[in-house]
C-alpha cells in the first residue's frame, strides 16, 4: 500500500485578492465566505481537499494588514503563526490591480520561508492576453515562488493545474483530517459565517467590519425543518439602525439571503431567527473575542 501524503498550504495575500474563492475552488465546495470588501476574513479557515492518497489543508489567512485594534492584532499574529508552521506557502495576487506595495511586503516576508512558495495570479479573466503577460512579468520580478500560476478562481480557469502542483509537493504524512471532511470550522461557526456573508453583501462603510454573527442554537426537532437562532453584534446604535433598516427592511433582506444559503448547506427548509444586538467596542473586548473563538 502506497504511503499517504498531506500538508498545510497557507494562502498569503493582500486583502480582497480572492483567497477565499481559491480555497472554495480547490476544495470543490464553499468553506470560506466571499466578499468584495477587504478585511472580512477573520479566522484562519481551513479547507480540506482530498484526492486519492494525498490531502491538502488550505488555510485562508486574514489579509495581511497593519493591526488597527485588538481583533486585527489577533488576526495578524495568527497569520504569522500559520506561515511559520505551514508546509507550503501560496501567495495570491490580483492580476487586475497589478503589483503594489502590499504585495512587495508579503513577497519579502516569503523570500526566506522554510517551505516551498507557490504564486497564484488571480482574476486573469478580467484582462486580455497582453495585459496578463504584463501582470505575470511584474509578479516574476518579485523574486518569490518556484512556480507562478495564472488563474481565475471565479471561473475555475487554471485551478486544476494549481491544485495538481500543490498536491504534488506536500510531504509524506498521514491524513490530517478525515477524507470526507471539507473544513475544520465547527458547524455553528460555519452557519454563522454564511449569515455574515449576507450582511457583507448589503452593508457599506464601517458596518461590515463592525458586525459579528453568532449562532446560539440549531433546532432540528421537526422533520424537514431546521430552526437557526442567531444574533449579530454591532458596536453602535446607529449601526444597529442600518442593519435593521427602515421598517426592518434590511434585516429581512439579510435573513432571506441567509436562509437560502443555510438551506443549501443543511439540505432542509430553514427558519432563521436573527436578532441584532449592540455591544460597544466588541472588537477590542478580549473576553468576548475569546468567547467568539478568535485566537490571542
Amino acid at each position: 500500500m502506497s504511503a499517504t501524503r498531506a500538508g498545510f498550504v497557507a494562502l498569503a495575500g493582500r486583502p480582497n485578492v480572492g483567497k477565499s474563492t481559491i480555497v472554495n475552488a480547490i476544495v470543490g465546495q464553499k468553506v470560506a465566505i466571499v466578499s468584495d470588501k477587504p478585511q472580512t476574513t477573520r479566522r484562519a479557515i481551513r479547507g480540506v481537499a482530498t484526492r486519492d492518497d494525498v490531502q491538502l489543508v488550505l488555510t485562508d489567512l486574514p489579509g495581511v494588514q497593519k493591526p488597527l485594534d485588538t481583533l486585527t492584532e489577533r488576526m495578524q499574529r495568527r497569520v504569522e503563526r500559520e506561515l511559520a508552521e505551514t508546509d507550503v506557502a501560496l501567495m495570491v495576487l490580483n492580476a487586475e490591480q497589478g503589483v503594489g506595495p502590499g504585495d512587495r511586503f508579503i513577497a519579502r516576508a516569503l523570500q526566506n520561508a522554510p517551505c516551498p512558495v507557490v504564486v497564484a495570479v488571480n482574476k486573469v479573466d478580467r484582462l486580455d492576453r497582453a495585459h496578463i503577460i504584463v501582470a505575470l512579468q511584474a509578479v516574476s520580478e518579485l523574486g518569490v515562488g518556484d512556480e507562478i500560476f495564472p488563474v481565475s478562481a471565479r471561473k475555475g480557469t487554471g485551478i486544476d493545474a494549481l491544485a495538481d502542483h500543490l498536491f504534488s509537493i506536500v510531504p509524506e504524512s498521514p491524513f490530517l483530517f478525515d477524507a470526507a471532511d471539507h473544513s475544520d470550522l465547527s458547524p455553528y461557526v460555519h452557519l454563522a459565517e454564511l449569515i455574515r456573508e449576507q450582511v457583507l453583501r448589503r452593508t457599506f462603510q464601517e458596518v461590515p467590519h463592525a458586525v459579528e454573527v453568532v449562532v446560539d442554537e440549531v433546532d432540528t426537532a421537526r422533520e424537514g425543518l431546521t430552526i437557526v437562532h442567531a444574533h449579530a453584534w454591532v458596536e453602535t446604535e446607529s449601526q444597529k439602525g442600518i442593519l435593521v433598516g427602515a421598517g426592518g427592511r434590511m434585516i429581512r433582506q439579510i435573513g432571506t439571503g441567509a436562509r437560502k444559503e443555510l438551506q443549501r448547506e443543511l439540505g432542509t427548509k430553514v427558519h432563521l431567527d436573527l436578532i441584532v444586538r449592540v455591544r460597544r467596542g466588541w472588537r477590542g473586548d478580549d473576553a468576548l473575542l475569546d468567547r467568539l473563538g478568535f485566537d490571542a
